[in-house]
């Protein structure tokens, strides 16, 4: 019989739930499940999510791993969760969710938001308090809407937790936090890693959100043991310890062996991340950049762009092309795409910092609109702002000897040419393209062995040395005009 050590990873995103079994003895990936999640989208920016449709494909995504991977769910040691960050779930004493949960892409509450930054002095006044500058995607502003809007269900909250908190108080009926996903609260200090209880007596004097809060616990701690109900519910030993979990990007750190300087973590999803580890809480000034805590101990400064493959899937569900096509149209136009500049604001934009933006096309002549031009300009456009966060990040020192890409998009050999190219960086993909759900399973095995961190991300992460891209010089320079037309056609937004 062959030693296995084995473990659950779960994450929990917008559009689905993954799971993979993970065995941190050997450091392979074993089976991999998903399943859906659907949006409860409404007027004014409105976007929730039935937690219950969490539960069930959770309980869907570990039988589909478990499945593929051939393994006893009784042999399964412990379980790590990954969660969408910033959003809202809210409990009675009795451990019912009082309403749908309020995500982190909802924009609803950005008037909320407006009133709480004057509070708070601004972005400047919210970078000094709590070393991040509150954005209308945070918990904070969602508090104070359900205040207003649902005065009834806030006198019943019992528990204020963001998606993974919740997973884990369902998986063990603890409610706590870690300080990786309550960095995106808006209502943590990240200097500190306190909550920043002053700020929740504004919103709520009684008190009520005070007591509400979960109490922290460090990364490398444990929740507790999963339940009897819940572990007969995804078949798998009842003895299995939650570990601590964190938040997507958090647990995509760890899934990507970016737990010491020099590695820049960047995913090509719905939504563009870039971010990286830093051993102290450098604060940038430019708010766009939040200042997060890591779950491996130390900061993680991100960035994230609003638009990224929803603004390439809108332009390729336009002109009817599947992903091949589409890439064969990107290739075949022009770095510069011959002059033509898509800015893809489609969802308004978080970085650049223009929230009430909408996407344009600039740029057009009789000889130069084609499909292949603007196919490849909305890749570029979203590639960009990419950049621009990667500038921002480079100015708080951080220094990065490769980029590990992660993603849908990072599946292109097309995009990740481009990505080497316009950030003049070597790229790579790791292996295991679910880095949040791998990094959550590592970071289970983490709480769970004994085994350092990073002795286990050596194991366990693992680059794919075919998708190393090296930056083309003559592309570089091609690219750094195109950059500059993108640069100042943003200037005038």
């Amino acid at each position: 019989m062959t030693q296995q050590n084995l473990f659950l990873g779960i994450d929990c995103g917008t559009q689905g739930t993954k799971a993979i079994v993970l065995d941190a003895f050997s450091g392979k990936v074993l089976g991999l499940g998903a399943a859906a999640h659907t949006l409860i989208s409404g007027a004014n920016g409105r976007r929730e999510q039935h937690t219950q449709e969490w539960l069930d494909a959770f309980t869907e995504a570990t039988h589909r791993a478990l499945q593929q991977a051939g393994v006893d769910g009784q042999d399964i040691l412990g379980i790590g969760v990954s969660g969408q960050q910033h959003g809202l779930v809210l409990l009675d004493d009795q451990g019912q969710v009082l309403r749908p949960a309020k995500l982190w892409c909802d924009t609803e509450t950005t008037p909320e938001n407006e009133r709480l930054l004057q509070h708070l002095g601004g972005e400047r006044g919210s970078l000094e308090r709590l070393g991040v500058a509150i954005a209308p995607g945070y918990t904070l502003s969602k508090l104070l809407w359900t205040r207003e809007q649902h005065p009834d269900l806030f006198a019943r909250i019992a528990h204020v937790l963001l998606p993974h908190d919740y997973l884990n108080y369902w998986l063990t009926g603890r409610a706590v936090a870690e300080y990786g996903d309550a960095s995106g609260t808006g209502y943590f200090n990240v200097r500190s890693r306190q909550w920043d209880v002053a700020l929740l007596r504004h919103i709520d004097p009684s008190g009520r959100l005070e007591a509400a809060v979960p109490e922290l616990i460090e990364a490398d701690q444990a929740v507790g043991t999963i339940l009897p109900t819940v572990a007969l519910r995804l078949g798998i030993n009842p003895a299995a310890i939650v570990a601590s979990g964190g938040g997507d990007n958090m647990m995509g750190a760890i899934g990507t062996g970016n737990i010491a300087p020099g590695v820049i973590t960047m995913s090509l999803g719905s939504s563009g991340t870039v971010y990286a580890f830093a051993d102290q809480p450098n604060v940038s000034p430019q708010a766009s950049v939040a200042t997060f805590c890591s779950s491996s101990g130390g900061w993680l400064p991100l960035i994230c762009t609003m638009n990224l493959t929803n603004a390439t899937s809108v332009i390729r569900e336009l002109f009817e092309l599947d992903l091949g096509a589409f890439n064969a149209l990107v290739e075949q136009a022009p770095i510069g795409a011959d002059g033509v500049s898509l800015l893809p604001f489609l969802n308004g934009e978080r970085v650049p910092a223009l929230p009430h933006a909408t996407g344009s096309v600039h740029g057009l002549t009789m000889a130069n609109l084609t499909r292949a031009n603007l196919c490849r300009a909305v890749v570029e456009g979203t590639t960009f702002g990419l950049r621009y966060g990667l500038d921002l990040l480079r100015q708080t020192g951080l220094q990065s000897q490769h980029i590990r890409l992660i993603g849908g998009g990072s599946k292109s050999p097309v995009w990740r040419q481009m990505v080497a190219d316009i950030m003049n960086t070597e790229v790579i993909c790791t292996e295991q393209s679910e880095a949040a759900a791998l990094g959550a399973a590592i970071q289970a095995a983490w709480s769970q062995s004994g085994e350092s961190l990073a002795s286990l991300c050596d194991k366990c992460v693992s680059v794919d040395p075919a998708s190393r891209t090296l930056p083309v010089a003559a592309n570089v320079s091609a690219y750094q005009h195109a950059y500059e037309r993108y640069q100042q056609q943003v200037a005038t937004l």
